[in-house]
């Protein structure tokens, strides 16, 4: 099995703003991506991150649907990721808007990387019920696919009611993988989506508050977890799993024991692969994200 191989804009880099958080620089890395092999170009999403969990690991992010266009406007074929856009944090017709016009804008491009989140302060900062964000996310997925459908829908939310919506135009939906490590993100992604989004968590598990996967063998664990309940309840077509590499293919590895990873990885039914190569300005981001292609993408 091939893996594929999403690309990071490095977007949440202000410590460097001109290098990465410029329309110049998404289209360029976006370019690069593109040319270089890399299936996808992926970004985050962060609307309200507070100070404490910023100085404690965590990231500034521009709003996905935004950073996402200035890439597909630069590109023809990369898709686009959002790895991981958190549905709760939008009304679902808005979201559905959001996602339906990147959708159409883009030719069909994106992959609807989506979770539940974890993020308290975010939650409370926006207005939203952080213990019932899982059954938000359940809302938002019922919505999106209602509408992406074409018809005029109908629904009673847990905040909202809609009679008669409908979207246009009419487009392909895209492809829905659903993040996070708990059993429950598992089970959603199994039932409900085209993929899973499991998220290394060495260096981050403070700062996700997620389940711990942070090694080889318990990544290999949670998939034959997720491959034990798709059986359990039927599933037969495939289940796309995406991972973050983080520091499993970290560049002070050598290229054999790099090469190895990606085989294990692949061997376990990882199909995708985000990557975030190192560097302190945009040059030397694009010839370590240059030499990475050229060593492990066929």
């Amino acid at each position: 099995m091939t893996i594929a191989f999403s690309l990071e804009l490095p977007t949440q880099r202000v410590d460097a703003v001109s290098e990465f958080v410029s329309a110049e620089a998404i289209s360029e890395i976006s370019r690069v991506a593109e040319a270089s092999g890399f299936r996808a170009v992926h970004v985050t999403d962060h609307p309200a991150p507070d100070a404490k969990w910023l100085d404690h690991g965590g990231h500034h992010a521009l709003d996905p649907f935004v950073a996402l266009s200035f890439a597909a406007a630069a590109t023809t074929d990369v898709n686009l990721l959002t790895n991981v856009y958190i549905a709760a944090y939008r009304n679902p017709f808005l979201g559905a808007k959001s996602i339906h016009s990147l959708q159409v804008l883009s030719g069909g491009r994106l992959i609807v990387g989506m979770a539940a989140g974890y993020l308290k302060p975010e939650f409370r900062a926006l207005g939203v019920d952080f213990d019932t964000r899982g059954a938000l996310l359940d809302e938002a997925l019922d919505v999106l696919d209602k509408v992406l459908s074409g018809g005029d829908i109908a629904y009673e939310g847990s905040s909202f009611a809609a009679r008669g919506v409908r979207l246009r135009p009419l487009t392909t939906p895209p492809p829905i993988w659903v993040g996070g490590n708990s059993k429950p993100a598992v089970r959603r992604a199994v039932t409900r989506a085209q993929g899973w989004a499991p998220f290394n968590t060495f260096g981050y598990a403070a700062a996700s508050r997620t389940a711990e996967i942070s090694t080889l063998e318990e990544l290999e664990s949670a998939i034959a977890w997720a491959k034990k309940y798709a059986a359990e309840v039927g599933r037969t077509e495939p289940l796309e799993i995406c991972f973050s590499a983080g520091n499993l293919l970290d560049e002070s590895k050598s290229t054999d024991e790099r090469h190895a990873t990606i085989s294990k990885l692949a061997a376990m039914g990882v199909t995708w692969l985000t990557v975030a190569p190192s560097g302190a300005g945009r040059a030397e981001v694009i010839d370590h994200a240059h030499a990475f292609a050229e060593e492990f993408i066929a």
